[in-house]
């Protein structure tokens, strides 16, 4: 699969436009090391931090007697800012249309609500985060009605096969204050039970924060966080938590030319995983050779791997692990 697509929204005035501003940001930085296309204003792809990347370049340089380290191609993450949700979005209320429209796209949905208490930010149409959620959802199920309303007076439509909105893997982002961060796991608990989500669906951020991170080394970075008494930034756990909620790991490939992390479903096979390369790779597939990755690490590479006997030749049913460092043999 290409990058995952998350889309993310909220009411007015909970923060999505300084989270988004983070994002975008990071993406500068982002392509700044690494060449990229360009990206409509809408849309921030950032990396997924991912430190084996760097072990692996560190591994293969040696192993390959590189006068430079090869560069590392991380997954990407992209998030869609989607404006204009007000209650009456399903009607076409604001930017309804456009609104659900754009939700249709993307993978998952992150739903930004408001946690920090500031009294000089007016909270409108924003009540509290139970509130806010239950807008959301109440929006993205009533457009779900209508368009299953439309498709039932079609003759013979299967409703089953319609891509409803309210069906699409949630994601709720906790906006709250950098004082409120070293209680991140708490609030994390408290408001899944609130909403009924698992854990893994809810995670704490501070947008403004996350907005300062974006411009730090992240050697400042980890200064930083630590001391609010935290060891990782907000992004970075909601990229994982996104990969947990919708079953997706990384697989790695490493040679000269590069060291790169590769976004797949839970559960793919060898076969359909080299199609995530290149189409063509999905009927050309002969076998992948695949090695642990702390086993590559070791080892310093393919050749030694291979003579330690520490690399398996694996046929088109093999079922992909998270970290599988792959080799993939493809026909003419």
């Amino acid at each position: 699969m290409s990058s995952l697509k998350i889309g993310i929204v909220g009411l007015p005035n909970v923060g999505k436009s300084t989270l988004f501003n983070a994002l975008l940001k990071k993406q500068q930085a982002y392509a700044a090391n690494f060449p990229f296309a360009t990206i409509e204003p809408n849309v921030g792809v950032v990396p997924v931090p991912d430190e084996r990347l760097a072990k692996l370049s560190e591994a293969t340089k040696e192993a390959e007697k590189l006068t430079s380290l090869p560069p590392e191609v991380p997954a990407t993450v992209e998030f869609v800012d989607i404006a204009g949700l007000i209650a009456g979005a399903s009607k076409g209320e604001g930017l309804g249309n456009k609104f659900l429209s754009h939700i249709r796209e993307v993978d998952a949905i992150l739903h930004v609500v408001r946690v920090f208490p500031d009294s000089d930010i007016i909270k409108e149409g924003s009540v509290d985060p139970k509130s806010d959620f239950e807008i959301i959802k109440t929006e993205l199920e009533l457009a779900d009605l209508e368009t299953t309303q439309k498709h039932e007076k079609k003759k013979n439509a299967d409703v089953e096969q319609l891509q409803l909105l309210s069906k699409k893997p949630f994601l709720v982002c906790l906006n709250v204050s950098e004082d409120q961060l070293k209680d991140a796991n708490t609030l994390e608990e408290k408001y899944a039970s609130e909403f009924g989500l698992q854990k893994d669906q809810v995670v704490a951020i501070c947008a403004r924060t996350e907005e300062q991170l974006a411009g730090f080394s992240d050697e400042d970075a980890v200064v930083y966080l630590s001391e609010l008494g935290v060891t990782s930034s907000g992004l970075s756990r909601l990229i994982k938590k996104g990969f947990a909620t919708l079953g997706l790991i990384t697989f790695l490939t490493a040679g000269e030319k590069e060291v790169r992390a590769w976004t797949i479903p839970v559960g793919i096979t060898a076969q359909n995983a080299a199609g995530v390369i290149h189409n063509d790779f999905i009927k050309k597939f002969i076998k992948a050779d695949v090695v642990d990755f702390e086993d590559f690490i070791q080892l310093k590479g393919w050749k030694n791997a291979r003579e330690k006997g520490k690399v398996r030749s694996e046929g088109r049913d093999y079922i992909m692990k998270d970290g599988d460092v792959v080799e993939f043999k493809i026909g003419a």
